[in-house]
């Protein structure tokens, strides 16, 4: 293998990370919200569509993001303000996502992103960090996406575990009724988080319209959102082993195009990154440490007469 196939990695497993990011917060909050998928294609069609329509990638990149975080928000009215049962109200989410993405998205199939969008997003070299032997051309030679990506992973891991807001976070994971009774307002945290989930899961659908393809495709995420929730398992609800989890991932997705001159089945090869998933949630369920379980609240609903 060389460099070129973990660049090409790296690129490949970008819309994992944001998802997977996404799912971190919201899954912090105590919800587990099963509709990743259909909010990246939801976020996917929407920055295709507002890219399209303005040439303007920062008006693709804010659609995408408001409108993931919209998904997110009525997955949160059911099960936040409602006590919907969560899984049912997400997988019905991604039903609803996969629906209207195909809707909105029959005005653009064969359609490409404007030139000045496809110019935005064309790998920069980072001064200095770009010239480090491997790392540089692999981590430090991409486009201003998957910078956004590294940033929002740190911005992300420092909240969780160097704030008094990421702290209150996790508590409510763990035990919102202690968190209530310490005045913490459990259903805002809970809201804020979800919906900022959503816009995550909405700019990795994004990704993979406006720059990773750039065009519209039919259930464009190929299952992506899926993967991510296992990931989310996999890093342990931590940033910072969610991005090497998501960088793994899109190798798998990567070594499948490279040995297709093996003569293996190409169904073989699709489905390599989705046996992966299914072989590492076997693992992780065997494993046995506090550092790598659930929040202990995540899947029930808060009712704080109960308290």
């Amino acid at each position: 293998m060389d460099i070129s196939f973990f660049t090409a990695a790296v690129v490949a497993g970008m819309p994992l990370l944001f998802a997977t990011l996404g799912e971190i917060m919201t899954e912090r909050s105590g919800h587990l919200n099963l509709g990743v998928e259909g909010m990246m294609l939801m976020g996917a069609v929407a920055g295709f569509g507002a890219g399209f329509y303005t040439s303007n990638p920062l008006i693709a990149l804010l659609a995408a993001a408001l409108v993931g975080a919209l998904g997110a928000l009525i997955y949160g009215f059911l099960t936040i303000t409602l006590k919907t049962n969560q899984v049912v109200t997400g997988l019905t989410l991604t039903i609803f996502g996969t629906g209207l993405s195909s809707f909105l998205g029959q005005s653009f199939i064969g359609e490409k992103m404007p030139d000045r969008i496809i110019t935005f997003f064309t790998p920069i070299k980072i001064p200095l960090l770009s010239e480090i032997p491997v790392v540089g051309p692999i981590l430090f030679s991409q486009d201003v996406f998957i910078y956004m990506g590294y940033v929002i992973t740190l911005i992300l891991g420092f909240y969780l575990y160097r704030t008094r807001f990421g702290l209150n976070l996790r508590s409510i994971g763990e035990n919102p009724s202690v968190a209530d009774t310490v005045g913490i307002h459990v259903d805002l945290y809970k809201y804020v988080h979800v919906l900022l989930g959503g816009a995550l899961c909405g700019l990795g659908g994004a990704y993979l319209s406006i720059v990773d393809v750039p065009q519209w495709t039919e259930g464009i995420t190929a299952g992506r959102g899926w993967i991510a929730i296992a990931l989310v398992i996999f890093s342990g609800w931590n940033p910072y082993k969610a991005i090497l989890a998501a960088f793994v991932f899109g190798g798998l997705n990567i070594l499948g195009f490279r040995i297709q001159h093996l003569n293996i089945s190409q169904s073989l090869l699709d489905a390599l990154p989705y046996l992966a998933t299914i072989i590492i949630l076997v693992v992780s369920s065997m494993r046995n440490s506090s550092k790598q379980s659930p929040p202990a609240n995540l899947g029930n609903a808060y009712f704080r007469e109960e308290r």
